[in-house]
């Protein structure tokens, strides 16, 4: 495809390219990659120099496999790197047990050198795990934020498509990779090289830190009623202590039986019911990403009693929170896109 006439920037032909060190760990989400590798590329085309390079690090024999199977042949090992560089650890399925040891101390020792790293997708739970991300605003894709706020409380955890705090960043995953990076090329190269690179992409719409991951309520669930959304939003930010109906109902000026026919009529299940399937469903990531006791779980998600988590959570889902915790072999952060 031809380029447009690039726009003008101040290249000098002796400037060594900016270097992103990408960290593949196993089984690491091939869209958050590329999404963060591409838009280098491109931007070398745009601006007609080589200003970003990029070599491929990772622990092992030379290979690493990525989520959906494809090979990798890394460049380097865990070897010292320059201080200049950027490393990016590309993170995915099963990030706990991706996350050895020895990437551990080689995150901690090259950020003791004053290198600026990144997590991208679940990468951001390798940084937290290597203590890089405490007292820093940082971001993780929605699906282990749960897990990752119990492990991490001395994380500044938002809902943001990417963060960058200082020399550390962190995207969300999937296509926020795209956006943390092309907001790096506007820094270091201007908006209309950053733009350039975007409409490259066929990326209409370049989001930034302001924005946040998940579609909004009404488009989750497909209907468009304020009351219904603002219900559901404080149903969601109160699970560990739930509100009752009735209080939720006066909260946005509604009778309860009201705020009942609101239910069945839009989402045909009650409010109650549809609460404790939020619940449910975050009990269920807590015990596939975390250690917790079941009844830390049940106590997490607004239950009782463990036995009453244990009834409930069998008949939505057909199988006990241990039996559950079973099948997962241990457990590993749960998957993400």
């Amino acid at each position: 495809m031809s380029l447009p006439p690039k726009k003008a920037t101040s290249v000098s032909k002796d400037t060594a390219p900016k270097r992103f060190v990408f960290l593949l760990l196993d089984k690491f989400t091939m869209l958050s990659f590329a999404s963060a590798i591409e838009p280098l590329r491109i931007a070398n085309r745009v601006i007609g120099a080589p200003v970003y390079a990029w070599v491929l690090a990772g622990e092992g024999d030379g290979m690493v496999q990525c989520s959906n199977g494809a090979a990798f042949t890394l460049d380097i090992g865990l070897s010292e790197i320059d201080r200049d560089d950027t490393v990016l650890v590309c993170g995915g399925i099963d990030v706990q047990k991706a996350t050895t040891k020895g990437i551990l101390n080689w995150l901690r020792r090259e950020a003791r050198r004053g290198v600026a790293i990144g997590g991208l997708c679940t990468g951001a739970y390798a940084l937290a795990k290597a203590g890089l991300l405490d007292g820093k605003k940082a971001t993780i894709h929605w699906e282990n934020q749960d897990g990752f706020l119990e492990e991490f409380e001395q994380v500044k955890l938002t809902r943001s498509i990417f963060v960058i705090d200082g020399n550390r960043m962190s995207t969300a995953g999937g296509t926020a990779s795209l956006d943390m990076m092309l907001k790096i090329i506007s820094a270091d190269h201007g908006d209309d090289v950053a733009n350039t690179v975007a409409d490259q992409l066929i990326y209409s719409t370049i989001r930034t830190d302001q924005d946040t991951q998940r579609l909004s309520i009404p488009t989750r669930i497909g209907v468009r009623h304020p009351k219904l959304s603002q219900v559901i939003q404080m149903m969601e930010q109160a699970i560990e202590e739930p509100i009752s109906p009735a209080d939720l109902a006066e909260d946005v000026g509604m009778s309860t039986r009201q705020l009942e026919r609101l239910f069945r009529r839009y989402l045909n299940r009650s409010p109650k019911r549809y609460y404790m399937e939020l619940r449910l469903s975050k009990a269920r990531n807590l015990l596939m990403q975390t250690d917790m006791s079941v009844i830390n779980v049940a106590l997490a998600c607004g239950f009782a009693s463990p036995s009453h988590f244990s009834k409930c959570y069998r008949a939505h889902y057909s199988t006990t929170p241990y039996r559950e915790r079973g099948t997962q072999g241990g457990v590993p952060l749960r998957l993400s896109i």
